[in-house]
């Protein structure tokens, strides 16, 4: 009897296999790539977020630095290195981090022929952002409440003998044609009668639509950083809103002790003098709602940014206007910019919020003391928003 080849090599394996191992090596190291690309992604993110210059046009990039990824290799050492083991040649008395040769005075390295490193930059645009976003928040999309008309839209129903012959429906007409010859075997192929055109039905669909009011206090007491903390909330927040609905309006109010409605361009460059009287901004949206959104059909969201100073004899005006605001609303959120960590939420206007909380409205606060508070406030809205809809 004599032996069969063998198949396998001498490295232990079948051919095949080997070859199909060489082969998947490179998807592996594609897939373990994009994996890298992806983690280094989501580590940025909170830095991304708090960059103000993301802001801006949909069509906007930005560029997260990642690391490119090389096979092990052995590399030789350079001649210039010292020899020696454990602590090299060092000496007792040595003192260690002096300045090394070629080393400037601030720290840098002066010219020199040593190598250097290199990184890669992954572009994307905000649209891809927002998508991070979403799946590191491992966020389902957010029930909406359906209850406006869109624009009307035309469906198929039925089939008619007239018609226009772009609708002509040729497997229909086909199927009229071979009834009328089981009946009439010496009929002709087709007649006008055997044709069936596809009939267009106007129809209304509902559509998801919300609207979103961004108020601001802009007296005195707000500085410069103060607005581009809660500009930047702001806007994070509404390219999330807008994933999950169909039509969504915005509504921008600035306020001192007196009220006014503002375009989104010139909501952020408008700054007031004077105290602060919050009721002002409330009542506005309240008549807003009223002569423009019925709650029926949209969804509301309100987002009010303070240092949380209010006129004290405002209070109660303030927390009647709010707590009418939170039965209309889906969500409302406060956004405080305190001029110190230890006044985080704990200022008038937090009371206020935190009282028509207490209610039973669906609402909560954010302190942003620092660029790095805004990821975990836009955290916490979305988790708040998702709890209250599923609840």
């Amino acid at each position: 009897m004599t032996d069969t080849p063998s198949t396998f090599s001498a490295y232990g394996g079948d051919t095949g296999r080997q070859w199909y191992d060489l082969f998947s090596r490179g998807a592996r190291d594609w897939l373990r790539h994009n994996d890298k690309i992806r983690q280094a992604v989501k580590d940025k993110l909170p830095e991304v977020i708090s960059n103000a210059e993301v802001m801006g046009s949909g069509d906007r990039t930005v560029q997260i630095p990642v690391r490119i990824m090389e096979h092990f290799r052995f590399r030789l050492r350079q001649n210039a290195k010292q020899q020696g083991a454990g602590q090299g040649d060092a000496k007792p008395g040595d003192k260690l981090g002096q300045k090394q040769p070629g080393q400037s005075q601030g720290g840098k390295e002066a010219g020199g022929e040593g190598d250097g490193g290199y990184q890669f930059a992954v572009e994307l645009k905000v649209d891809d952002i927002i998508d991070w976003l979403w799946e590191e928040l491992k966020l389902p999309n957010l029930e909406a409440k359906s209850g406006g008309v869109k624009d009307d839209e035309y469906v198929r129903e039925g089939w008619d003998r007239r018609g226009a012959r772009s609708r002509l429906d040729r497997r229909r007409s086909m199927k009229e044609s071979i009834k009328r010859r089981a009946v009439n075997r010496d009929g002709p192929a087709f007649i006008d009668e055997d044709l069936r055109f596809r009939q267009l039905a106007r129809r209304q669909q509902p559509s998801t639509q919300a609207v979103v009011f961004f108020a601001m206090d802009v007296s005195s007491s707000m500085q410069v950083r103060d607005r581009q903390l809660a500009k930047t909330f702001f806007f994070w927040v509404m390219q999330g809103l807008r994933r999950q609905y169909q039509q969504i309006d915005t509504v921008f109010v600035a306020h001192t002790v007196k009220a006014w409605e503002f375009e989104e361009s010139e909501f952020f460059q408008v700054r007031g003098s004077g105290g602060t009287v919050a009721s002002t901004a409330f009542n506005m949206v309240s008549q807003a709602i009223e002569e423009r959104y019925d709650p029926s059909q949209y969804n509301i969201y309100l987002f009010y940014a303070s240092d949380g100073e209010n006129f004290r004899d405002d209070h109660d005006k303030a927390e009647a206007l709010l707590k009418r605001l939170g039965d209309q609303s889906s969500f409302m959120g406060y956004i405080e910019t305190p001029s110190s960590e230890e006044r985080a939420l704990t200022t008038e206007t937090a009371k206020i919020f935190s009282a028509v909380a207490e209610a039973g409205a669906a609402s909560d606060s954010y302190a942003l003391t620092s660029n790095d508070s805004i990821w975990k406030a836009i955290r916490g809205f979305f988790q708040e928003q998702l709890t209250g809809d599923a609840a």
